[in-house]
C-alpha cells in the first residue's frame, strides 16, 4: 500500500510517500501530483521500502509530463536501483540533513551515487 501526503508552498509541493511504490499503488503518487504542474515537485521517499518498475515508470511519467521533479531521501536500495538503471542522471536526488532534535533541516544536499 502507498500513502501520499502533500505539503505545498508557493514554489514547490512535497509528496511524502509511505509504503511501497509498486504495481497497483503507483496511482496514489500520480494522483497526488495532479494539479501541481505550476510547482516543482519533491518526492520524499524516506519512508518508501520498495519500488518496482511500475513505480519507476510513475516517476518517469511525472518527469515526462514536464514537471520539475526532485527525489528526496531514497533508501540505499532505491538509490542503487536508480543508479543501475541510469535514472540517477534523469532525476535530481537529494538528502535532507537531520537537525539535533531529529527533525529535517531545510537544506537539500545532492547525493553522490
Amino acid at each position: 500500500m502507498l500513502t501520499v501526503t502533500i505539503e505545498e508552498s508557493e514554489k514547490n509541493a512535497t509528496l511524502r510517500c509511505v509504503g511501497q511504490i509498486v504495481r497497483g499503488y503507483e496511482t496514489a503518487l500520480l494522483c497526488a501530483a495532479i494539479g501541481q504542474s505550476d510547482r516543482s515537485i519533491v518526492v520524499d521517499l524516506s519512508q518508501v521500502d520498495a519500488i518496482d518498475a511500475t513505480g519507476v515508470g510513475a516517476l518517469i511519467a511525472l518527469q515526462a509530463a514536464g514537471l520539475y521533479l526532485q527525489v528526496l531521501n531514497p533508501a540505499k536500495a532505491i538509490r542503487e536501483m536508480l543508479r543501475f538503471s541510469g535514472l540517477d542522471s534523469v532525476f535530481e536526488i537529494f538528502t535532507s540533513p537531520e537537525t539535533s532534535d531529529g527533525t529535517s533541516g531545510r537544506a537539500l544536499l545532492p547525493v553522490a551515487i
